[in-house]
């Protein structure tokens, strides 16, 4: 099983403010937490995939209107978990067997509780400061027979997503719990929501190396100190410095600063008008206008855990205006 990583504290919370609220839905197949300022996050049990993520009035993630939400197949927006394996699985080894992008996103997670900017006893001034964690799980116990035979290794995963008034943290623990190494790979496929793709750009990629998929797998450098995306994009920048915020740019002014932490690489996606137009899942046909994946992870090779020790990394995802 797994387990919380911090109990709620027993600190009481301040009388003064009101705290932030979780709300399961009906059916119990997602929730949502809601700050005093009017901010909120929304993640489904399936994938622990966070489907909304609201601040300041506006929605920052691309969710398409054809989405499946229901599990029947993995959520096409939002920040759907890619893990073991990133993208198609190696062709031979004993990964070979996983399905594109591995198992996390197609699992039921557990939710493993709350913790309030209150019950972690931070000191607050305003309601403004408010902020509440949620806390995922899954491990081998959970994952379908399918996912088992795959990945037969024993693991345990905790996902961890921060709502803070300004800002989206999302942070994922990997721990190996067998007797023997294993390999993953691990990204957020962050999808988020723009106002026109012809006019945004991302900053802090130049000078990166990069695999363009849509060249063919080809290695280039970025020369670009902002990336324009014009027609289909998907760009795996490896190693890019981890002091360095990815920023996503509109119309010439700062929208959103992504930080990593222990997630070297960075994958920019956009799949442009006739890719859209294929996929059965991603509606409208021109949404592709207003979204941006810019996904951080450690996909460019492959983590190896001994047994007993763990992996943690995730970002930060800032809202700017």
């Amino acid at each position: 099983m797994v387990e919380r990583l911090k109990r709620p504290s027993a600190i009481p919370p301040s009388p003064s403010f009101p705290v932030p609220r979780v709300e399961f839905s009906n059916d119990n197949r997602s929730l949502t937490a809601r700050l005093i300022t009017g901010e909120s996050v929304e993640i489904l049990l399936y994938g622990a995939t966070i489907t909304s993520w609201k601040s300041a009035g506006r929605e920052n993630l691309f969710l398409s209107e054809k989405a499946h939400l229901d599990g029947s197949k993995p959520v096409r927006g939002g920040i759907p978990l890619v893990f073991p394996v990133f993208g198609p699985p190696p062709s031979d080894g004993p990964l070979s067997s996983l399905p594109q992008h591995g198992f996390a996103r197609t699992s039921r997670w557990e939710f493993l509780g709350k913790n309030t900017s209150e019950s972690e006893g931070m000191p607050r001034t305003s309601p403004s400061d408010s902020s509440v964690r949620l806390d995922f799980g899954l491990d081998s116990s959970n994952i379908s027979p399918e996912a088992r035979k795959a990945f037969p290794h024993s693991f345990g995963l905790i996902y961890s997503v921060t709502l803070a008034r300004e800002s989206l943290e999302t942070t994922m623990l990997v721990r190996n719990e067998g007797q023997e190494s294993f390999e993953f790979q691990l990204l957020m496929h962050t999808y988020l929501r723009v106002e026109d793709i012809a006019k945004t750009r991302v900053t802090g990629l130049d000078g990166c190396r990069y695999i363009d998929k849509v060249q063919g797998g080809s290695e280039h450098a970025e020369s670009q100190s902002q990336v324009q995306i014009d027609g289909e994009t998907d760009r795996m920048y490896q190693s890019v410095p981890l002091n360095t915020p990815v920023t996503v740019m509109e119309d010439g002014e700062a929208r959103f600063e992504i930080s990593r932490d222990s997630l070297d690489d960075v994958v920019v996606w956009n799949p442009g008008s006739e890719k859209a137009a294929g996929m059965s899942d991603f509606g409208p046909k021109d949404g592709w206008k207003k979204m941006l994946c810019v996904e951080a992870g450690s996909v460019a090779g492959w983590q190896t855990l001994a047994p007993g020790d763990t992996f943690e990394g995730g970002q930060t995802i800032k809202q700017i205006f």
